[in-house]
């Protein structure tokens, strides 16, 4: 069954004409009185109107988190926990009518946003209220007369800046340890997608106490800045691509205050050539393994856009990817039949085009894809790119650069040595995948690769209790796992005597 588009005669989901920023639990009109169109990816045609914010809005946003955050960080830790809980359930009650939003602002398939993106952000919520629960402080006995207390303390107000490709996952990612540790929040979203988060705030907006979260919507070049840079914000949280990453850590550095960044990849995919001695079940796992680089469009940050396989298999192994490759149903985004859609915008259409041709003057063989698919109807001006696969080797450009697009560069090795040499042979280092039935040397090959996450015979798993993030410039810090909590407190030490005995040092 195709869902109809939001705003339509039996959708779940409404559109207002034009929507306004939340800050302090409340609808406010950008200061400035402009607005932008927000356009869906997957027609090319208007959402709705959202918010050309300017600097004076990222000031009222702050005042408003500034006012709430004391008695936010008083709360206890019972009290936030619920608080989360039912952010959690107001999210789940609602899955069908975020996964909807989420899709027509994205492009992204409805299957991929009802099977993961909404119940992997409820989760996010319910893992960190009970993480917050377990979190304890300490107790240290110098010697017999003095006690070191370590208390955690929330930071204050953090400033967190949301991708375009998981707007709502990659807002839970983000929020959920912040308000679970205690602080306030001015989020600004991605400008390609800024809807579907004000959908989410529609739904959980009334759980939370005024001020405790709010967000503002702009351009990023200038709204971003004006968070990020912003001195009261005692910590900012990015995820996007690398260059805007060392901007972000710039402006953080000045205000000295700390930054969490998670950033590009260029991940490579092992198979090594076990994965084909039997045609069974695993067989078939790895080649959907493989196919995952078009997974969200390619539009992810650990993309497994580089393939490795071993050279004795790779025409067997290759034959049976290309034809699940062309398998893929490209398509209308509310058709849960669907299995890629749209990129986010016409510049990613137009960026991943490029590096095809810049692949192919390259010398890269193309093997499947490289063209913009001619679909009609209503999503005949829609931003489309067919699943790619490009033959090279890894000094080329494809290989070394993020394209952020179903584009994947495949290339052979001959054994562990080789393969561990190209894949740590990039600029990045967040995400890996390594492909075999000999555990031994699986186990080997993932602590020898430089990547944050290796994924073993798997990939494109984002439990809430496993650490996330990268190496090298891929980024600085982790999310997801009880770790953020450090990450969004500061540690108080109280250092007591119970003695009356002087130091004798004056």
């Amino acid at each position: 069954m195709r869902y109809e588009a939001p705003g339509r005669q039996g959708s779940p989901v409404d559109v207002a004409p034009r929507y306004e920023n939340f800050i302090g639990g409340k609808w406010e009109a950008p200061t400035t009185g402009e607005y932008s169109t927000n356009l869906c990816p997957a027609t090319a045609k208007p959402i709705c109107e959202v918010p050309k914010s300017g600097p004076e809005d990222i000031e009222l946003a702050l005042d408003a988190a500034h006012s709430a955050k004391d008695k936010w960080g008083e709360a206890s830790t019972t009290q936030r926990a619920a608080v989360l809980n039912a952010v959690a359930d107001a999210i789940d009650a609602h899955r069908e009518e975020l996964a909807i939003a989420e899709s027509w602002d994205n492009g992204k398939p409805v299957r991929e946003t009802l099977a993961a993106d909404i119940p992997l952000a409820a989760d996010h919520f319910r893992y960190f209220a009970a993480a917050i629960r377990a979190e304890e402080s300490s107790i240290t006995e110098i010697d017999k007369e003095t006690i070191a207390y370590h208390f955690h303390e929330p930071l204050g107000v953090v400033g967190q800046i949301i991708p375009f490709n998981f707007p709502l996952l990659m807002a839970a990612w983000k929020l959920a340890p912040a308000l679970a540790a205690g602080n306030a929040t001015v989020i600004k979203p991605a400008s390609p997608t800024p809807w579907s988060i004000l959908k989410l705030m529609e739904v959980i907006g009334d759980h939370l106490p005024p001020g405790v979260l709010n967000v503002v919507n702009g351009p990023g070049a200038q709204i971003g800045k004006a968070l990020a840079t912003n001195k009261r914000i005692a910590k900012v949280a990015f995820t996007g691509e690398t260059t805007t990453g060392r901007l972000i850590m710039q402006y953080a550095a000045q205000n000295i205050i700390p930054v969490t960044l998670e950033l590009g990849g260029k991940s490579p995919n092992i198979f090594f050539n076990d994965v084909a001695a039997e045609d069974d079940d695993f067989l078939n796992k790895a080649v959907e393994g493989l196919v995952l680089y078009a997974f969200n469009k390619g539009e992810v940050c650990t993309a497994p856009s580089r393939a490795l396989i071993q050279e004795d298999i790779y025409e067997e192994f290759m034959a049976r990817c290309l034809e699940r490759i062309r398998a893929i149903k490209q398509g209308d985004p509310l058709d849960p039949a669907t299995m890629i859609g749209p990129q986010v915008s016409r510049q990613q259409v137009e960026k991943i085009a490029s590096y095809v041709d810049i692949g192919l003057k390259e010398g890269a063989e193309l093997l499947v894809g490289g063209h913009r698919p001619a679909l009609g109807g209503e999503f005949a001006d829609g931003y489309f790119y067919e699943p790619t696969v490009l033959k090279g080797h890894n000094k080329m450009r494809v290989f070394q650069e993020e394209i952020f697009g179903p584009v994947l560069a495949v290339t052979t090795f001959k054994d562990e040595a080789e393969a561990l040499e190209i894949a740590n042979d990039t600029l990045y280092g967040l995400g890996a995948g390594v492909w075999g039935r000999d555990t031994n040397r699986n186990y080997r090959m993932g602590r020898a690769i430089k990547a944050g996450r290796v994924w073993t015979n798997c990939y494109h798993q984002y439990p809430a209790g496993a650490a996330f993030g990268g190496y090298k410039v891929s980024g600085i810090g982790r999310e997801t796992h009880k770790m953020m909590l450090d990450h969004y407190s500061q540690t108080k030490n109280l250092l007591v005597s119970y003695g009356t005995k002087p130091l004798g040092l004056f």
